[in-house]
Formats: structure tokens, C-alpha cells, sequence
């Protein structure tokens, strides 16, 4: 393979309403910075820095001494004890989230058909700490002492099956499994269950708790992790001394639904609109790349073709924001391309929390729509200080605009790229 696929959401969505829009009524929010959405855009705004050392295990043999968690016990608040047994703290994230964005959408999920209720979400790691532990009882005590949960809780769909069974939503129900870019492609796919009538409302987005001594293990093998040991310059993207991320927790769920279905219900005036959504994945290595535009610029421009806009229509940019020299001369060489040079405003409040892998571009659309609603541009976390050489307009500061149009760009690592375009609606 030389090129690049790409799919564009609604493009084969077969006879969708003209009118019918997937709007998110419903946000949440879990981050190292803070936790619940009121909390985390005043943080983000504040530009609250929430990393520091690893406090969960000994870590003292991990050359990574700057990371993201979430602050509180190990076992999430909230989450029914007898689900506790069964779940890995990324499950208990989504469940605590999940609560949090029906709350926010006003949705009673017994008011609806359980098949016209769907769970798309997005994970990269799955429940790896949760695996840890059973594999460490098996070869410590022996096979007996592996509880029966073990066959469930660390696999990938793990979350969207326990959503499923608590809120009995038995419509269309996935998982999307492409690192950070995973989290716009559960997005994007619940935009399409939406679109296509095949479900009236679905939870979506994504979760990640990948801080378990597996799981940072299997990290380390990327290179590009920061060894940073300064929590407020670990982690900066675009910055002449960016030298990897730092790996955080948390995510963000939301409630999708069509846009008549939630005037018919009274959901009042939703957060936006997922207007368009592509993804492309780059040439396995080895291979040379396709003459023409990048994969990473490809999506870019087939969701904003899904979305029936142009570059100049693209209000802000929240960006991918990998923290790697030659990852983010690339993005940053592509926004030039889309945008021009300092064409649009890009922020990554990630700097300041981390990189949450499959949790994090959920929680970056959960940005953009508070973006749009209250007509600020977060700043960039940390203590970025922009690269000349990248020549896009990086925002240090909250910045007020006029803003009715938001992309957000991921990457995961083997080669995925995502983009979801993000409109306001009006009252």
C-alpha cells in the first residue's frame, strides 16, 4: 500500500434528512487538571497545570518522572461497588463520565427504546492495570486466584459493553481502537448511527487509564515519551525544546443525538454540532508515501468537504500536539498548507494535562464546544513558547473571537490520523 483510505462519516450514509444534524447535548469531563466540565474549562482556561511524579506505584526504575493523573482515590467516586469488582479504573472513568453527560443532556435513558440507545467509545490500552493484577495472582499464588472478571475487564470493549448493560442501551454499540485518533473515529461513527436514524441517541467518546507499570512499560517502546522532570516543561508541543509527551488519564463521554430528536424532547439548545468527520492512516513503514497531500492534510480536507466548508470557514484549530520535534514539524507544516501560514488560531490545552491517548480528543471536542459557546480560545497549557520555524499562530493566552467553527486533529501512534469538525448551533 502507498497511499492512504479515508472514511468520511456521512459521505455513504445513504438517504439522511437534509435537516438531520448530530448534535451533543450531553459533556462530561475527566482530566488531571480537574474533573467534571465546569471545572476542567475553568482549569483549562486558567491554563492550571496538572501534572507531577507518579504517586500510584514505585516508579523510581521508569526513566518517565512526569505524568497526568487524576487526582482522587483509585477507585473512582461514584461508581456502583459491585461494578468496582467487575472494572479497571478506565471502565470506572467512563461510568462516573457517562453519569455525568446524561445529567447534562437531561436524558433518561428509560424513556427511550433500549434499541434506539447506542455506546460507541474509543480505548487504546484497554484495562491493562486491572490485567496486571490478575496475571501477577496467577503466577504468584496460581490460576485459582484469578478472579472471573479477568476474561472481560481489560479487553478494549469492555466500557462500551458496561455503559450498555447499565444504561440499557442495546442499540448500535462499538469500540474504535487507533490510539489518540480513536477517540474522533467512536465520534465519528456514533455521528453516522445518528445521521442514519439507526439510533436516536448514543454515548460516545473515550476514556484511558494508562499508568499501571504495564502499561507504561509498553509505552516506552514508542520513544516518545518525555523524561522530563519539570511538570511545568515536560510536556511542550511546538516548542523549540519539545522532547516527547507526557501520558495522562481521564476522558470525556458525551451524549450525541439527532438534531430532532432532541427538539422533540425539549433538549434545549445543544453544545454544537459534529458537522463532518475523515480518517486516513499513513504507509506502513518502509513504504514510500503517495505523491500529493500528507494523510494527516487528507483528513483535514474530507472533513471539512464531509462538513460542506472550506479552510476559511475554520474559526480554531485544537491540535494533535504530539510534543516530538519531527511530529509536530509535520502538523505544523500541514496546518500552513491547509490554513497558510498564522492562517488560524491553534491551541493544545493538553500541555498542561497530558496526553490521554483515546480519551484525550474526546475531551479536546468537549474544549472546542465550550469554545464555541462561550467565545474564548483556550490557551495552550504549559510553558510552551511557540517555534518560529513552525509558523502557525499558537494561542499562550484566552483569547475572545468570533468563533463558529472549531477542528480538532488527532494522531495515534502506527500511523492513524482523525479530524472532526465541530459547528455551533443556534438557539
Amino acid at each position: 500500500m502507498t497511499g492512504d483510505t479515508a472514511t468520511t462519516g456521512t459521505a455513504a450514509a445513504g438517504d439522511v434528512p437534509a435537516t438531520r444534524r448530530a448534535v451533543v447535548t450531553g459533556i462530561s469531563a475527566i482530566a488531571p487538571s480537574a474533573s467534571g466540565a465546569n471545572d476542567f474549562w475553568e482549569a483549562v482556561l486558567a491554563a492550571r497545570n496538572g501534572l507531577g511524579p507518579i504517586t500510584r506505584f514505585a516508579a523510581d526504575d521508569f526513566p518517565v518522572p512526569v505524568v497526568g493523573e487524576v487526582q482522587g482515590p483509585e477507585v473512582v467516586p461514584g461508581v456502583d461497588p459491585r461494578l468496582v469488582l467487575q472494572t479497571d479504573r478506565w471502565s470506572q472513568f467512563a461510568l462516573r463520565a457517562a453519569d455525568e453527560a446524561l445529567r447534562d443532556a437531561n436524558l433518561d435513558p428509560t424513556d427511550f427504546n433500549p434499541y434506539d440507545l447506542g455506546v460507541i467509545t474509543a480505548s487504546s490500552s484497554g484495562g491493562n492495570a486491572f490485567g496486571q493484577r490478575e496475571i501477577q495472582a496467577l503466577w504468584s499464588k496460581g490460576p485459582r486466584y484469578v478472579g472471573p472478571y479477568q476474561s472481560i475487564a481489560w479487553f478494549y470493549a469492555a466500557t462500551t459493553g458496561q455503559l450498555s448493560i447499565r444504561h440499557g442501551m442495546q442499540g448500535p454499540c462499538g469500540v474504535a481502537v487507533a490510539e489518540q485518533a480513536g477517540g474522533l473515529d467512536a465520534i465519528g461513527l456514533a455521528r453516522s448511527a445518528v445521521l442514519r436514524g439507526d439510533a436516536r441517541a448514543v454515548l460516545t467518546g473515550g476514556t484511558e487509564a494508562p499508568l499501571s507499570p504495564y502499561a507504561l512499560t509498553c509505552q516506552l517502546t514508542s520513544g516518545r515519551l518525555s523524561t522530563g522532570t519539570d511538570p511545568g516543561r515536560a510536556y511542550l508541543p511546538f516548542d523549540a525544546g519539545a522532547a516527547g509527551h507526557v501520558p495522562g488519564e481521564g476522558g470525556a463521554i458525551l451524549v450525541l443525538e439527532s438534531s430532532d430528536g432532541a427538539a422533540d424532547r425539549g433538549a434545549g439548545t445543544p453544545y454544537g454540532e459534529i458537522a463532518g468527520h475523515a480518517a486516513t492512516f499513513d504507509p506502513p513503514p518502509g513504504v514510500p508515501a503517495a505523491p500529493g497531500p500528507s494523510p494527516l492534510r487528507r483528513a483535514i480536507e474530507l472533513a471539512l468537504a464531509d462538513a460542506g466548508l472550506t479552510p476559511a470557514d475554520v474559526d480554531v484549530v485544537l491540535a494533535d500536539a504530539a510534543g516530538t520535534r519531527e511530529l509536530d514539524r509535520a502538523e505544523a507544516a500541514c496546518l500552513s498548507e491547509v490554513f497558510g501560514p498564522y492562517g488560524v488560531p491553534v491551541t493544545a490545552p493538553k500541555a498542561g494535562y497530558g496526553r490521554l491517548y483515546a480519551g484525550g480528543a474526546p475531551l479536546d471536542v468537549v474544549t472546542a464546544l465550550l469554545a464555541l459557546r462561550h467565545q474564548i480560545i483556550p490557551p495552550t497549557g504549559g510553558a510552551v513558547t511557540v517555534d518560529p520555524e513552525h509558523r502557525i499562530d499558537l494561542v499562550g493566552d484566552p483569547r475572545a473571537a468570533d468563533l463558529r467553527t472549531a477542528l480538532v486533529i488527532a494522531r495515534g501512534y502506527g500511523g492513524f490520523n482523525s479530524a472532526v469538525v465541530v459547528r455551533a448551533v443556534s438557539a
